[in-house]
């Protein structure tokens, strides 16, 4: 009986150091969003490509793959290629911005040396922010989609038995016709 009152009181501290990490780690977070901001200018770009791959693969310069943390440089990053002035530049993106961004448009966005904070307007508009199913919506949509190949599988079907049928009848007629 002890042993359980222990457990739940090492559960119950785990949870609240996990709470105070979480509050610090977002604090830390919102200060280096609005650090980004400050120097982030309005810049128009034309968009060619926008993809998520590797830091290392991505194209960026050495400095840049040097002064990030090791553990960042394996994981993907979102990148957008685009032309910027005169010239074509790799650029790392925000999640929030980068699923924003049509492709071979015109985009104002906010710039902060190669990365972009947020994305302005768009010729054409932006595209609409993705929208979450839920669970059962998934689901849902799986369910629809098999019982839709089950209908087309039996229509599929009763078409070759149509077809079977249509080709006896044309033997036998002409059997019959001899």
């Amino acid at each position: 009986m002890w042993w359980l009152l222990i457990v739940l009181l090492v559960v119950v501290g785990i949870f609240i150091g996990l709470s105070f990490l979480g509050k610090k780690l977002q604090k830390k977070q919102e200060a280096t969003e609005s650090q980004a901001r400050e120097g982030a200018k309005p810049v128009s770009i034309f968009v060619i490509e926008k993809k998520k791959v590797r830091m290392r693969d991505a194209g960026f310069p050495q400095i840049v793959i040097d002064q990030t943390p090791k553990f960042f440089r394996r994981s993907k990053v979102s990148v957008v290629k685009a032309k910027v002035g005169p010239q074509i530049a790799t650029l790392m993106c925000d999640e929030k911005a980068y699923a924003l961004i049509p492709e071979k448009k015109e985009v104002k966005v906010l710039l902060n040396g190669i990365y972009i904070v947020e994305a302005k307007s768009a010729r054409g508009g932006l595209l609409p922010p993705p929208t979450k199913k839920g669970f059962m919506a998934r689901i849902r949509e799986k369910a629809a989609g098999g019982q839709e190949a089950m209908n087309a599988r039996a229509a599929e079907k009763q078409a070759k038995k149509a077809a079977k049928a249509k080709a006896k009848e044309a033997a036998k007629a002409a059997k019959e016709s001899k």
